[in-house]
């Protein structure tokens, strides 16, 4: 128990509740890692540092501030990058990747909050610094969080929309106090999704330029090497503060990272071959590159057959997650629900998966499949049917049986019999066959574009254009460069594109910016479908006010049946696991975590 002379400073501090300080926060229940834990259990805690390791990605850059909008999607990997590590800046906590969403410190040393979470604390650690050696101070918080606030891009522009008063409290802690628009969620978005920036280093005038000028953070890397557009190599800082704490023992474990970029998958995949770069992800769902037949077949020249190259499968235990077409609803053509079902059914993924990708992938249902969060599979009970209240009655029986799938076709490429059920859903929305061509009441072609941006999608785009023609729907195909792919995904700015929505066991404030009425129109936002639909927006917020697990899981499946049941997105498939292949002079810890492999956590052999 603390004495009274150490409780006297807490009660003399604005009035304010005292609170034990917490080595880590969780989104429910308490972490699951004790206080005077020594690294996370997925690393490898013995690896000794140095050696190198070279990365590809397909793409360009031509910035290095990810966090406006000019830098959103051209921005060196690296920077603040959840597959590659935070080599550059850092969030106040430390996500556990083996908890569906807890946090223990980093930058912050430990958190306070109460039970309520009217408030939460951060309290610096003493040893951090920037990599000019000046400390991260309290007044470094206030200032990310303001400047993101005033040139940030969507998510980061928002992140105080919660806070009612941000304030330094003693020497090294800063104190949020919330207002109404905050949810239980909030302190964790502080903590674990907001880049502390030095504010001695940046200048707030030219922020939003983006850029390639000298940059510092906290982070443990520096830049050695920049060639805009086609590779940043990163050096270890030898100085870094926190190489030593807990949440940070076996990341980072090389002396040099570097990251080439390719116009191509297929020249990526030549260098890999060649030894240029060390590591190829298979499976890429987010940029459609899924495919099966290159993970049986293309693994036969002769690194592999001498064994210097291993093939591993990573099988994390996540949701299904939504990987398909999304219709863009703010396009007249797309507006009507109706028209978005009809169009779903005309996709034959049978004849899809058997003739285009290898015939290995499961028909994707819901957004939270396989989990106890989807609606797939998991009848909605009373509590449920009270939460969605008057929404259940506009959602089809099967939907909120669980039972609802896609239709299922008999393979060939032209079932009658599913073509005559998406003909008949178009016709409730008023659109019939006429001279060979689907047009409304008008005698207008139904007619729109699907925009894509590798050859994976393009397979994808044609097999859906098939399939069209047959009912008399004119779909065109525009194939763009990753630079206009970006900036038109920003602007919303297509017809159709294929995206990929990944769901985690702790959906909460991002699904705002995925599916949220305030992000339909804000430039660079994930809500690629224009989604805007109160009972949508409510469900958001009862998953976010839920502090019982029972209500949280009840939210999110009801949220699951409304998105589902909105035909936003054509479901294509999904992998169910990670296929990784590496030169085995890279290597891994044994345990995969709760979300899949970290490759911030490999290292390099020929350095041990």
């Amino acid at each position: 128990m603390r004495s009274l002379l150490a409780l006297i400073p807490a009660l003399l501090i604005s009035g304010m509740a005292m609170a034990e300080p917490l080595h880590g926060i969780s989104m429910h229940g308490k972490p699951a890692l004790p206080a005077d834990f020594k690294n996370l259990p997925y690393v490898n805690p013995d690896v000794k540092k140095g050696g190198r390791v070279s990365y590809g990605v397909v793409g360009t850059f031509d910035a290095l501030n990810p966090f406006v909008l000019k830098g959103m999607r051209t921005t060196a990997r690296g920077v603040w990058d959840p597959e590659f590590g935070n080599l550059l800046y850092e969030p106040l906590m430390q996500r556990s990747h083996d908890e569906p969403f807890t946090l223990y410190g980093l930058l912050a040393e430990s958190a306070e909050w109460d039970d309520e979470r009217t408030y939460i604390q951060f309290n610096l650690n003493p040893k951090a610094h920037w990599q000019d050696g000046k400390p991260v101070t309290p007044e470094d918080v206030i200032f990310s969080f303001n400047l993101l606030k005033e040139k940030g891009r969507p998510p980061f522009d928002s992140r105080l929309n919660g806070v009612a008063k941000m304030e330094k409290v003693g020497e090294r802690s800063v104190r949020f106090t919330f207002n109404e628009k905050a949810n239980r969620e909030t302190p964790l978005i502080l903590a674990s999704s907001t880049p502390i920036l030095p504010a001695h280093a940046i200048d707030a005038k030219t922020f939003e330029q983006a850029g390639l000028g000298p940059v510092i953070g906290s982070g443990p890397y520096r830049i050695k090497t920049l060639r805009p557009g086609e590779q940043i190599v990163w050096e270890r800082d030898k100085n870094y503060w926190g190489k030593d704490i807990p949440s940070k023992i076996g990341f980072d474990n090389y002396d040099e990272i570097s990251v080439t970029y390719f116009l191509q998958v297929t020249t990526m995949f030549e260098a890999f071959k060649k030894g240029d770069i060390d590591i190829y992800p298979e499976g890429d769902a987010i940029n459609g590159t899924s495919d099966t037949s290159h993970w049986g077949q293309a693994y036969n020249f002769p690194a592999v057959q001498r064994g210097d190259i291993s093939k591993d499968v990573f099988e994390p235990g996540l949701p299904s997650g939504m990987f398909g077409l999304v219709f863009n609803t703010r396009r007249p053509m797309f507006a009507d629900e109706k028209v978005r079902e009809g169009l779903s059914y005309v996709l034959d993924f049978e004849w899809m998966n058997r003739n285009i990708l290898g015939g290995a992938f499961k028909r994707t249902q819901s957004y939270w499949q396989n989990s106890k969060l989807g609606a797939y599979g998991n009848p909605a009970n009373e509590k449920e049917l009270a939460l969605l209240g008057d929404a259940a009655k506009r959602l089809p029986p099967e939907i909120l049986a669980g039972t609802y799938e896609m239709p299922t076709t008999d393979g060939t490429g032209a079932d009658r019999t599913v073509l005559k059920k998406a003909v008949s859903k178009l016709g409730e929305a008023g659109l019939t066959i006429k001279n060979g061509k689907m047009v409304d009441k008008d005698g207008k072609p139904l007619s729109f574009e699907l925009m894509t941006q590798n050859p994976a999608q393009e397979r994808i785009a044609l097999a859906y254009q098939r399939s069209l023609k047959l009912i008399g729907v004119d779909m065109a195909i525009r194939s763009v460069d990753d630079g206009q792919y970006q900036s038109r995904s920003n602007s919303f700015d297509y017809d159709m594109i294929i995206r990929s929505f990944p769901s985690s066991l702790s959906p909460g404030a991002e699904q705002i910016n995925r599916w949220g009425s305030v992000s339909k129109n804000a430039n660079g936002s994930f809500n690629y479908a224009g989604v805007a639909d109160p009972d949508v927006d409510r469900m958001i917020e009862a998953l976010l006010q839920a502090r019982e697990t029972e209500d949280f899981e009840i939210a999110v499946r009801a949220y699951d049946r409304l998105l589902t049941a909105g035909h936003y997105v054509i479901p294509l498939y999904y992998i169910g696991a990670q296929w990784v292949a590496r030169w085995k002079y890279i290597d891994r810890p044994e345990k995969t975590p709760l979300t899949g492999n970290q490759k911030q956590t490999w290292w390099d052999t020929r350095a041990q």
